[in-house]
């Protein structure tokens, strides 16, 4: 059974997006698609997913004053002692910016048994388990998670490693999550002149292929160039259509999780540069609402770093990348960086977003495995009106 799904997943894994998300066929007709092909298969399929636990609860009325975030997370590797010491941190609030756990599905097996695998090595590690019990936590995946490195839309898969998800980090039956595609959220915290609303992108399930490089490795160029297609696609119009609607919640402060970067040009790796029509509309998006107190935060590169731009909208827009919670490739990182403030840093790290209300400025740090500051950037609120 699952190589007959196997070989009908290669067979119509080209299919469009637009006809992979079209309504089910009438009886009796042959599937169109793979995702259609695969859920009556999902739909009989019994087996065990792990969860994460309960959750820490978070008063939405009270106002956030430290988030923490971070991303590329493997459970089945040394190193899971960092999430000791954001729990050290007593932050309200902890994100999982993506790649949470690395269940790539090597296998092709329709039931995604290295992703369960995974979930399961989080859900059982003690430093996680301390961390989930007393800390509120929010998330959205990456490509490792998701189900393929650098996979997008075209991913067979997606609608199972969605419902895995979505059980492991225990979504409520009533989530407006279970009911459609895509796993982006939103949630807002905080009294009105304290109101922090967190809105969580999907930048997997809808996103349109990449270009390759020509030249890869090559600096700046090392696996994508900017795509010159007329139909490039990160979020999906139904997802557009959300955000659209998010950024006119009133909030004096708004974080807007990306799990691949928005601002990096000086790389050749997954960003939204690689779709510059989608990058630009939704810097236009930014500026056609008047969303204020908008920062970009975003994971995905196994190295950090502080960015801003004031060219694209009317406020400087800032963006803080956290990459890896346990799997750092490098000692240090000299990718150009035209928008970065400093250097980057590549070991061990996370991110913390501490806002003091009463003096209206916001702080991002990257801290590494001791929690030592190591990047640091100070904003005034008031810098971040729309003018």
């Amino acid at each position: 059974m699952r190589a007959c799904l196997t070989l009908l997943a290669f067979t119509l894994l080209a299919t469009p997006l637009q006809a992979q998300e079209a309504a089910a066929p009438s009886a009796g007709a042959p599937p169109r698609t793979v995702l259609e092909a695969l859920r009556p298969f999902y739909g009989q399929l019994e087996l065990d997913h792990p969860t994460a636990g309960p959750p820490a609860s978070r008063d939405p009325a009270l106002a956030l004053t430290r988030i923490a975030f971070g991303s590329c997370h493997d459970p089945e590797r040394e190193g899971m002692e960092i999430l000791e010491r954001v729990a050290a941190d007593n932050p309200d609030l902890f994100i999982y910016t993506g790649d949470n756990v690395y269940g790539d599905a090597w296998s092709f097996d329709a039931t995604l048994p290295e992703l369960r695998a995974a979930y399961a090595a989080l859900a059982a590690a003690p430093e996680f388990q301390t961390l989930r019990a007393q800390t509120p936590m929010l998330a959205v995946w990456d490509d490792h998670d998701y189900g393929m490195n650098d996979f997008g839309r075209g991913f067979p898969f997606k609608e199972y490693a969605e419902r895995l998800f979505l059980d492991f980090w225990n979504v409520p039956e009533d989530d407006a999550r279970r009911q459609r595609a895509g796993i982006y959220t939103s949630r807002v915290y905080g009294p009105e002149g304290q109101r922090t609303q967190i809105i969580l992108l999907d930048t997997r399930y809808f996103r349109s292929d990449l270009t390759p490089t020509p030249e890869r490795g090559a600096e700046g160029r090392e696996r994508y160039i900017p795509s010159g297609a007329d139909n490039q696609d990160m979020l999906g119009e139904t997802q557009w259509a959300w955000l659209e609607d998010q950024l006119s919640v009133p909030a004096d402060l708004r974080l807007v999780v990306s799990s691949i970067q928005v601002h990096a040009d000086g790389h050749g790796w997954e960003a939204w540069r690689t779709l510059p029509q989608e990058r630009a509309r939704f810097y236009n998006l930014l500026e056609e609402t008047g969303a204020g107190g908008v920062i970009l935060m975003s994971g995905d590169r196994h190295s950090s770093g502080i960015y801003v731009r004031e060219d694209v909208i009317g406020y400087p827009l800032y963006e803080i990348t956290s990459s890896s919670l346990n799997m750092s490739f490098q000692e240090e990182n000299s990718e150009s960086g035209p928008h970065r403030i400093g250097d980057m840093y590549a070991p061990v790290n996370y991110g913390v977003i501490d806002v003091n209300w009463a003096e209206r400025f916001v702080n991002l740090q990257i801290r590494d495995a001791d929690g030592r500051a190591v990047r640091d950037v100070a904003i005034s609120l008031e810098d971040l009106a729309p003018r």
